[in-house]
């Protein structure tokens, strides 16, 4: 199995070196004719491709189980807890939310203008995002996305509540059992804390 993701991961690489260049490549075409290249369905299929190919030259090695019941119990599958849907339930529409207000609002703070003479000049809409708009917006969108990102961290330590094992319950948890130092392990979470607070401040 290690013979085979080394193969792999060599076809991944491959195919990425292999979509940059190309970019590089449609950039001097396009700035020297004027066409453009379909880039990213060619890039996909690139980075897609080799792996795919190599899966299929090593008889698909991969292979998916189904749960069965032996004896008592179920073997064999991925076991999802309930605990765990209902967190990632509750973190992802809560912090998909503000990210989809923190954006929105992010985006409208560009001025009109430059959408309205980017269209003049002839670009689309996705041109015109991904060029004029979205470069300027995420001056703006970076630092809001990080404090929530480290929100999302310590809104995950809630799932003590319900009984799910989280990060902040594990290392904590575990670290107080086996060592009895306590002061020092609610220092360093305390800490943790405090400085991603400090950086939401900033």
């Amino acid at each position: 199995m290690g013979d085979d993701a080394a193969a792999v991961g060599i076809a991944l690489l491959i195919g990425l070196a292999s979509a940059i260049g190309l970019r590089f490549w449609s950039r001097r075409r396009q700035e020297r004719t004027g066409a453009r290249f379909p880039l990213f369905a060619a890039s996909l299929a690139l980075i897609i491709g080799p792996p795919f190919l190599v899966f299929a030259a090593m008889g698909f090695p991969i292979s998916f189980e189904t749960p069965e019941l032996r004896g008592f119990n179920f073997v064999g599958g991925v076991r999802l807890i309930p605990e765990f849907v209902a967190l990632l339930f509750a973190l992802t529409t809560y912090n998909g939310g503000v990210h989809r207000r923190d954006r929105a609002g992010r985006y409208s703070g560009v001025a009109r203008g430059q959408t309205e003479a980017a269209l003049a000049l002839g670009l689309r809409r996705g041109l015109t995002l991904r060029l004029i708009v979205i470069p300027q917006a995420l001056r703006v969108i970076v630092p809001p996305l990080t404090n929530q990102y480290l929100n999302l961290t310590k809104n995950s330590s809630l799932a003590v509540a319900i009984g799910y094992p989280d990060l902040v319950a594990v290392f904590a948890g575990t670290a107080l059992n086996q060592t009895g130092q306590a002061i020092e392990i609610i220092a360093i979470t305390m800490g943790s804390i405090s400085s991603s607070r400090w950086q939401r401040a900033r």
